[in-house]
This record gives structure tokens, sequence and C-alpha cells, in this order.
């Protein structure tokens, strides 16, 4: 594959050469034989970073993907890696069973998912990989490992793509579900000073504000077993095609344009986008088609700093994204116990920000991120941030736990890439 690039197209790279391995046997195979020419190894996913955690420079080895392999054992799933989540929440709804919670979009594989820390929201739940029970790596010389507990999975869980590459994964699941989707405009002070009580008597709550406006879109999703008002296919177009992609692109592009309107821009599609309330299954709800393309950056808090981080960024938006049309997203999650997830030993509340692609950015989330990270912030590590190893070994209390593992996974660095070396720091017996 040469010309490889991300979602975005903000991240482009040419690997040497490219492996689609069908089990995890050639991924093997793949492993020694880059070895014996001095290249690196890079799982690729979907391309859904932002960041250059998944850019390969050497041999890009997409991990096998078939959902023909997907086995279900009471309520665990065993998972080929690169089986994308769309495909995987199809064939568990199939049986019954679906996964406890879910970003908002449904195109990752698996193992980019969790790679990265991609974790939905809900203050009594967890983010994806808090689910892994275990999983199946070809480490640094090749080998097959099979991790089911202790400190070796903790760190896979959300590994980052720098112990090895996953080839399965085995995740817990739940009965299938439906969600109820209440989606309405607000005033932005009344979701503000009303979110503790919305998050403690909703399953998942989540706001997006749009700058430039007093007006927030709450989306508040329960469980339930009621049937409910369907979002029949007239709907769901007009909602994620209609006016969630096309209508939008036009805003962006209006506001690039003419950045006096973007206020009114704003305020308008807060109002148009918020308005629905349906039952679906439980992927339906959470994840929503994303054909906009964007960049983003979000961080992650405790949850008791919320309000300060938000008028923090709102602060930072009033100065530096004045053609901003796309909102500002705010989450909360259950804190858990995986080393690297941003919600580690902590309740979290999640910020993101995001501009058109081919937008300037550096300015917004330069002031966002002294911001946030000020406040014990934590960067997703697959959106867009400038932190380093010394910034985020305080931050994150297992830390050495994760590099020790990756330093006996890998000790020559056949994984490494730039971004693994900012943010994990090089492997010790690596050249450099």
């Amino acid at each position: 594959m040469s010309g490889w690039r991300n979602w975005a197209g903000n991240q482009r790279t040419d690997p040497v050469r490219t492996v689609r391995a069908r089990d995890a046997g050639e991924v093997a195979d793949a492993v020694r034989a880059a070895a014996l020419t001095g290249l690196r190894v890079t799982a690729t996913g979907s391309g859904h970073s932002f960041s250059g955690i998944g850019v390969p420079d050497g041999v890009a080895v997409a991990a096998p993907s078939d959902p023909a392999g997907v086995r279900l054992d009471g309520d665990l799933a065993h998972v080929p890696a690169g089986v994308t989540l769309r495909a995987l929440n199809r064939l568990l709804w199939t049986h019954g069973r679906a996964l406890p919670n879910l970003g908002d979009i449904e195109e990752q594989t698996l193992a980019g998912a969790i790679s990265t820390g991609t974790h939905g929201t809900g203050a009594g739940y967890r983010g994806i990989a808090a689910g892994v029970r275990g999983v199946e790596i070809v480490v640094g010389d090749g080998s097959i490992r099979r991790l089911d507990g202790g400190v070796e999975l903790d760190a896979a869980r959300v590994g980052l793509g720098a112990l090895g590459v996953l080839t399965g994964i085995t995740v817990e699941t739940v009965p299938a579900f439906a969600l109820r989707a209440v989606e309405t405009a607000r005033p932005l002070r009344e979701v503000l000073d009303g979110l503790d009580d919305l998050t403690a008597a909703h399953d998942h709550v989540e706001f997006y504000w749009f700058p430039h406006t007093e007006l927030a879109a709450l989306k508040v999703n329960d469980r339930t077993t009621d049937d409910g008002p369907r979002r029949g296919r007239v709907g769901a177009w007009v909602g994620d095609e209609l006016l969630g992609n096309a209508a939008f692109g036009l805003v962006c592009r209006a506001g690039e344009l003419l950045p006096p309107l973007v206020g009114r821009l704003n305020a308008l599609m807060a109002g148009q986008m918020a308005a629905a309330e349906y039952v679906g299954r439980s992927y339906e709800v959470f994840c929503s088609p994303r054909r906009v393309r964007f960049l983003e950056m979000e961080y992650a808090v405790p949850r008791a700093a919320l309000p300060e981080a938000f008028a923090g960024l709102r602060a930072a938006a009033a100065r530096h994204a004045r053609d901003v049309t796309f909102p500002v997203e705010v989450r909360v999650l259950g804190g858990d116990d995986v080393p690297l997830s941003t919600a580690y030993g902590r309740d979290t509340a999640y910020l993101a920000v995001h501009v058109h692609r081919g937008r300037p950015h550096e300015a917004y989330f330069g002031a966002v991120e002294a911001v946030l990270s000020d406040l014990d912030g934590r960067p997703h590590w697959g959106k867009l941030h400038t932190r380093t190893e010394a910034q985020l070994r305080p931050r994150y209390p297992r830390f050495d736990d994760v590099v020790a593992v990756r330093d006996r996974f890998d000790p020559e660095g056949r994984f490494r890439n730039p971004y693994l070396d900012r943010v994990l720091g090089v492997p010790c017996a690596s050249p450099t």
C-alpha cells in the first residue's frame, strides 16, 4: 500500500510494504521478516486517529479481520483484532448480545478502539478497553503470546500499539439492549447547572456546545425495554445525512467565508440537530456517520474540574475560534483500572474541540490544551495533542508499568514510531 493516510487526511506516509494478515501466524511471519531487514512494524486499523499513533513508516500490518472468526462463549466474545466495530455490533446483535458502551463512530477496528482508549459516555459506565479480558499479541521477536491476566494484560488493554500487534481480543458483552434517545436544544447555562442531576438520572448524557452561542444540543440516552417511537429510514437520513453531514458541511464552508455569521449559523444548527426522540438498537443510537472531515483534540479532566475546564475552554474559543462552526463535545464517564486509560482511577469529564479539515487549528487547540492540561488533563491518545513522556508520566500512576512491559515485549523497538517515542520514550535497548 503506497500513499497511506488517515481518515482526516492530516497524517500521510508511504510504507515500505503492507501485509494483510489472515491469522496470527501471518502477523508473526511479517514481524520476523521485518526484523531481518531492520524495518519497523505498525499495526494499521481504519485510520480514524488524528494523532500519529498509527502512522506506519516501515511495514504496515493489517490484523486478521474476518468476522467469521468471532466466537461467543457465554458473556465473552473472542474477536479477530481487525474486525470493525460496525461488523462486530451487528454480529453480536444476531446472537442477542452487545458491547456495553460505544463511542460515536463504529468504523474503527476493535484493536484500534481499545489501543487508543475509545471511551463512550455514561457516569455509571466505562470505556471499551475496560471490558477486555484477554488478548493474543505478536511481540517484537515474532512470537505469539496470549495474555489473560496480570500486569501484561493491563498494559495491553490500552497499549497504543507499542507492545506488539494485537491479533485477537476477548471482550465482555451484555444482553442486547435498546436505547431511548432524546435530543433537545437547551440554554447552555441550564445544561451546565443541571449536568450532575442529568448524569445521575440517565444512563448516557452528553452535550454539544456551539461556539459563540448560548445554546447546547443535549443528548440523553437511556436503556429501555419499551418499543417507543422508531427512527425510520427517512428520519435517519434527515438527521444523520441531511442535517448531520450535508447541511453541516455547507454551514462549515459558509462560516469560513463569512466569519461574522458564525454565531447565527451555529445557533441555527444547534436547534436543527437536536430535535428528536426515538428508540433504537444500542449501536444505532450510540454511533452516527461522520462524513464531514475534521481535526479533533480531546482532553480528560477529573469530573469535579469540569466547570473550570469548560469556562477556560470557552474563553479560549472566544479568542481563537471566531470562524469555528464545529461544536465542542462534553461527556462524562466512570473511572476504570486500565493503566493508560484516560479515565484511570477517577471519574472523568471529556472535552473535545474540532475544526473543519484544512482550517488553522494550532492557536485554538493550543489555548484549549493549556487550560485543560493545567487541570490534570490527560489527552486522548488518538487525537491531536503536544504532550510528551515527561509531561504524561506524572498523570498516570502506572505509566512505568506499561513502559516496562513494552520494553520486555519489544526491546529492539520494532513497533516504534515518532509519536510513540514522544509519548512513551524510546526503549532503552533500541537504536536511535
